[in-house]
């Protein structure tokens, strides 16, 4: 079994997560102009048609950046919903496939049909994971890689730890493996890499960069938290997933309105009223690594600053090695 080529070619073992409402072409573009994976959520554009704009326009940026400089930029990848509820499926999977987009990452169901389709035009499938059963049935359905969200994730959120989870894992999946859950320095990335992870996969921390659609109360928020003020729900979107508990309490959501269930309705999402879509696009989520995040930069400096730590962190590994021969 074979890992993804591409990871020796990045700068950092790293792919910066799709993330609702906040990763757009901007975001995606300066990821991969400086050596890391970028990624956005397909329905982050509110049509299909616009989604496909989305495509085109980063394509158009990278192919330049590559003839300009002469460097290879890193591949860009698409978040699907692979749900009954979201009437888009169909038609953004085969605007993927038009354009080929390097890179599918499925959430909510993993289904065969298309894995093949994808790897028909040469892409590869990443699919995210809370649990074993749930990697073993994306295993039988063929991806090449699983995300394992761990416990303090931002967005949908699982509750293990990623020591085990990635051991577990690891026994019966041998292609590529990204961990997620508070990873947001170059020493949380050497730390995965040591858990036995391909890549880290980054979320919260890329909300703090100047390309990010985050506003700057949503930045500072995460600035101004530490670890115990992530909330974990699924009241909010009907699967469980990390919160700003600041963000709910501006909201005047209770205690009790947190301990309600609500059924997962991603149609539901694309046929929210104005009012209500600006009411919920202030209920923000991030993960528990908002404890190490006390600034935004521009993507190339945070790509640059996380490099440097990495380094740093694998240098001190081997001096351990040298205290416990």
């Amino acid at each position: 079994m074979s890992k993804a080529p591409f990871i020796k070619e990045l700068t950092l073992p790293a792919v910066a997560a799709p993330m609702f409402l906040i990763s757009g072409p901007q975001l995606v573009i300066e990821c991969c102009k400086n050596g890391i994976v970028g990624t956005f959520p397909a329905l982050n554009q509110r049509t299909s048609e616009g989604f496909e704009e989305w495509l085109i326009e980063i394509k158009t940026a990278l192919a330049d950046f590559e003839k300009e400089t002469g460097k290879k930029a890193a591949p860009f990848g698409v978040n699907l919903i692979v749900h009954h509820s979201n009437p888009r499926l169909k038609a953004d999977l085969a605007l993927c496939v038009k354009h080929e987009v390097p890179l599918i990452i499925t959430s909510l169901g993993a289904v065969s049909e298309l894995v093949d389709t994808v790897h028909n035009y040469g892409g590869l499938v990443f699919h995210d994971v809370i649990k074993k059963r749930h990697a073993e049935k994306a295993n039988e359905a063929g991806v090449d890689g699983l995300i394992l969200v761990a416990a303090g994730a931002g967005g949908h959120a699982g509750t293990l730890n990623p020591m085990p989870f990635v051991s577990e894992i690891r026994k019966f999946f041998k292609k590529t493996i990204l961990l997620s859950g508070c990873i947001s320095t170059g020493k949380d990335i050497a730390s995965a890499m040591q858990m036995g992870a391909d890549l880290a996969y980054m979320g919260t921390r890329f909300i703090n960069t100047e390309e990010s659609k985050a506003p700057k109360a949503y930045r500072d928020m995460i600035i101004d938290c530490g670890a115990s003020d992530i909330v974990y729900t699924a009241a909010i979107s009907g699967v469980s997933a990390n919160f700003l508990g600041p963000s709910l309490n501006a909201m005047g959501i209770t205690e009790e309105m947190l301990a309600r269930k609500k059924k997962v309705d991603f149609g539901e999402e694309l046929t929210v009223d104005e009012n209500e879509a600006k009411a919920w696009a202030t209920i923000w989520s991030a993960g528990q690594g908002v404890a190490t995040i006390h600034n935004s930069l521009p993507v190339k400096d945070l790509v640059s600053d996380l490099k440097t730590e990495f380094k740093i962190a694998i240098q001190e590994q081997y001096k351990l090695l040298e205290m416990y021969k």
